[in-house]
């Protein structure tokens, strides 16, 4: 499983949308929904993102804004507009005073705001649960980014504009794919910006030693990698990747080995109906009593009360 990759794997199976907003000046959504992740690409008009703390994000066509939650935040034409609607846990939309909207924005297939004609028009892709190995990449994310054209050129936008209003057999599963292509296109950019500030290990996939051993054990966790083992298909020494390996990514191999396979068990325990001893065969492990004593040592609690805990 490739990292990238792995972002998605577990937020899109819990639950992504898409969405095309029109709207036409003066609007403000105020967007309170605690999800982890939303991308707003503006395809027409003017925007504006505003969260309660922090720098304020101004976009114009082309340009793209990530926010990370759970900050809340406020999209709309002008910093100074008062909110028309409140984006709620669950996508679930109220005017601000609390009423329902009872579908008075809908505008048809995925399709949402005041006019379907506005001059303002945004794509917008939500994840609505993150996961540990998502979490691998957003807590290096600031709360609130942008992409401005100057810096990169997004080649999706004309077919998401044009799948997002498709109400075809299958159509969910291109939308969930585009909008993964999206994000992946926006975090590399972002992560080679000079203000970025990329996860040691994420740097380290340029290496050409560590980068290898590093997709090696994301590529297959189950397989029962040592340094020697690792090294050898890197081409160098076991001393010699032991250290690169440290120096780069800031913790030992195993220890990272040991932590990437937890975090996949961690997301498949929250994501699947798959029994401990399967889990535990995937990333690894040849018990669920060995995966369930280094998932306790590591998250404090046993895989059955992690589940618990999602379910509740």
């Amino acid at each position: 499983m490739d990292a990238l990759a792995g972002l998605l794997e577990g937020p899109r199976a819990r639950g992504a949308f898409m969405i095309r907003a029109c709207f036409e000046p003066p609007w403000a959504v105020r967007v309170e929904d605690r999800a982890p992740l939303t991308v707003m690409l503006l395809v027409r008009g003017d925007a504006w993102v505003v969260p309660d703390t922090g720098e304020r994000i101004r976009l114009r066509p082309g340009d793209l804004a990530i926010a990370r939650g759970p900050d809340p935040y406020t999209c709309a034409d002008d910093p100074a507009t008062e909110p028309q609607a409140l984006i709620l846990p669950g996508a679930e939309c109220r005017y601000p005073d609390g009423r329902a909207l009872n579908g008075s924005m809908d505008l048809g297939v995925r399709t949402w705001g005041d006019r379907l004609d506005g001059s303002t028009v945004v794509l917008i892709g939500t994840y609505l649960m993150a996961g540990e190995i998502s979490n691998r990449l957003l807590d290096a994310l600031p709360p609130l980014l942008s992409l401005t054209t100057d810096v990169w050129e997004c080649p999706l936008t004309p077919l998401l504009m044009e799948e997002i209003v498709r109400d075809e057999p299958g159509q969910e599963v291109v939308l969930d794919r585009l909008l993964d292509l999206l994000v992946i296109a926006a975090l590399r950019a972002w992560f080679s910006r000079p203000e970025a500030r990329p996860p040691a290990w994420y740097a380290a996939l340029a290496d050409p030693v560590v980068g290898r051993v590093l997709r090696l054990m994301q590529d297959d966790a189950a397989y029962p990698w040592t340094v020697a083992s690792l090294a050898a298909k890197a081409g160098v020494s076991r001393a010699a990747l032991a250290r690169r390996f440290t120096e780069l990514v800031g913790e030992p191999v195993m220890t990272y080995l040991t932590g990437w396979r937890l975090a996949i068990a961690a997301d498949r325990l929250r994501g699947s109906d798959a029994t401990l001893e399967a889990i535990a065969r995937q990333v690894g492990y040849g018990s669920a009593f060995a995966l369930s004593n280094a998932f306790k040592r590591v998250y404090g609690v046993s895989p059955q009360e992690h589940r618990g805990r999602v379910a509740s």
